[in-house]
């Protein structure tokens, strides 16, 4: 019977905090193969098993859980040192979406960047960047789902405020804003099921919507420049719409008492935040976003 070792208790935590053998061999720089026996080894020495095998990925057994809440707290520890020792200049990598690292994250992290700050993007969606960060390709991800990871931290940081936008031209052929009156006017969406727009619908009208898109484009900068050119309405994020909006180029076509919100977390996994380039960003992030106006 082998001994019971840090490796054999790092594999495991990979393991239980990815719900997945694949994505702990990435993390750890492994085999799957060799990720597998490493957990048998272990299943082994404790005598219990640890995970049930699913179609897709693993479940933790209670005898997991509770070895993972008894090791994580030293394992941690010990990679936060680590992590505290490598060289400063080494980059941040930070996940997000597009359109919100592009249009606000960005300017806020440039202090940071001309004092030395290596950065990396990753652009992509909530839950597949949050898969990155506890597969530790990732040190920071914005968020748009609230993150409930093992070994990963998150902060609520912003509220992402959604408005019905058209060119003055469009708005000014429709005769309101209810679903009704905008039943026959072109629909521009993110997404094929109109997550955006549905929210916003369920929020203000308190039903979901019947149409269906005539413009998808999944990038909302693309749905913004199809709306500014008059193609048709959206539902969109503040940020994204405020110059324009300001300038006339495009006029909301709703006033609701309570605009429809979404909340944006900071996420890190455990042990990153010992690096101080990872502990700054968070800081500056987490201090800047919830200082700025409402997105």
């Amino acid at each position: 019977m082998s001994p019971l070792s840090l490796d054999l208790l790092r594999t495991f935590l990979a393991v239980h905090r990815t719900g997945s053998i694949t994505a702990a061999a990435q993390t750890l720089g492994l085999s799957q193969p060799a990720v597998t026996a490493q957990v048998k080894t272990l299943e082994s020495v404790l005598d219990r098993p640890l995970f049930d095998r699913l179609p897709r990925g693993v479940a933790p057994t209670p005898a997991a859980d509770e070895l993972a809440r008894r090791v994580s707290p030293g394992l941690d520890s010990l990679d936060e040192v680590v992590e505290s020792e490598l060289p400063s200049d080494e980059a941040v990598h930070l996940g997000g979406p597009a359109e919100f690292l592009c249009e606000e994250v960005m300017p806020m992290l440039a202090p940071l960047v001309r004092d030395g700050l290596r950065l990396r993007f990753t652009l992509g969606l909530s839950d597949d960047l949050l898969a990155g960060l506890a597969a530790g390709r990732l040190d920071l991800v914005l968020s748009t789902v609230r993150p409930r990871l093992r070994g990963v931290r998150a902060d609520a940081v912003y509220d992402e405020e959604f408005v019905l936008v058209a060119s003055p031209e469009v708005a000014r052929s429709v005769s309101g804003a209810g679903p009704r009156e905008l039943a026959g006017v072109p629909l521009v969406a993110y997404a094929e099921d109109l997550p955006i727009v549905r929210r916003y619908w369920r929020g203000v009208f308190g039903r979901r919507p019947t149409m269906a898109a005539q413009v998808v484009i999944p990038d909302l900068r693309g749905v913004l420049s199809a709306v500014r050119a008059g193609v048709g309405v959206s539902v969109l994020p503040a940020y994204l719409c405020r110059r324009d909006l300001a300038a006339g180029a495009l006029v909301k076509l709703a006033e609701p008492p309570e605009a429809p919100i979404n909340t944006g977390y900071l996420a890190v996994r455990s042990g990153a935040q010992a690096r101080p380039a990872v502990a700054e960003v968070r800081s500056h992030l987490i201090r800047s976003l919830r200082a700025a106006p409402p997105y």
